[in-house]
């Protein structure tokens, strides 16, 4: 493969890598709640949360242009306020691939906070620990195998995310080009030799990412 290709490969990686540890923490925050709160409106947020997934990418990433464009609420108050250009740069990308991500992280971390069970959370309660202590201590290490595989379906996801990127983040080579978008333009020039390497790089990073979650969901239910 030729050397810009394995740009290609490399922003791919960077990008999916830093959307999942950027989604981690609200991630995982949500899943809790989720996992172990009642409120009003709940229904509601599990229903947004899912919605990427059954949602055409394109009508995700529609969303986020307007959100996040100059004239758009959030893009505009970024530019004004602290002169952050979001849509067509890397920051686009990355907002891309952490949105359509985020629901299988939660998903499956909230599956892995069920399945812990209370009675040694209220236990830590009762021997002083606050809610952060009782949440690191025992919640998180006891569900890690099962938020160590949502993470990796997150970032299976997001290595393999087209069309949202490409309505906020564009094709822009050497800067929003993400493996996906590449594989799409060598198919439109007809340099389906050059698609097809890229599509066996992608597929065998998605093999990874899937087979070690599937290990980790293994583990969880042995353990």
């Amino acid at each position: 493969m030729r050397a810009e290709e394995w740009q290609f490969i490399s922003f791919t990686l960077r990008m999916a890598v830093a959307a999942t540890l950027v989604i981690l923490p609200p991630g995982l925050g949500l899943a809790w709640l989720l996992a172990r709160r009642q409120w009003r409106g709940k229904a509601l947020v599990e229903t947004l949360v899912s919605l990427p997934l059954v949602l055409p990418p394109v009508v995700t990433g529609l969303a986020l242009l307007k959100l996040f464009g100059r004239r758009g609420p959030l893009g505009h108050w970024l530019y004004d306020s602290l002169g952050v250009e979001v849509v067509f740069t890397w920051k686009a990308v990355m907002l891309a691939l952490g949105v359509m991500a985020l629901p299988l992280l939660v998903r499956a971390a909230r599956t892995a906070f069920e399945e812990v069970d209370p009675l040694y959370e209220q236990l830590a309660r009762t021997l002083g620990a606050d809610e952060w202590r009782v949440f690191f201590t025992i919640t998180l290490p006891l569900a890690r195998r099962g938020v160590l595989a949502g993470a990796l379906l997150a970032f299976a996801r997001a290595l393999g995310e087209f069309g949202a990127t490409i309505m906020v983040a564009g094709n822009i080579p050497g800067q929003t080009t993400t493996l996906s978008v590449a594989i799409y333009q060598h198919v439109q020039l007809g340099q389906e030799d050059h698609a097809w390497a890229l599509a066996a790089v992608a597929a065998g990073l998605a093999f990874l990412a899937v087979w070690a979650s599937e290990h980790f969901l293994r583990q969880r239910k042995k353990g």
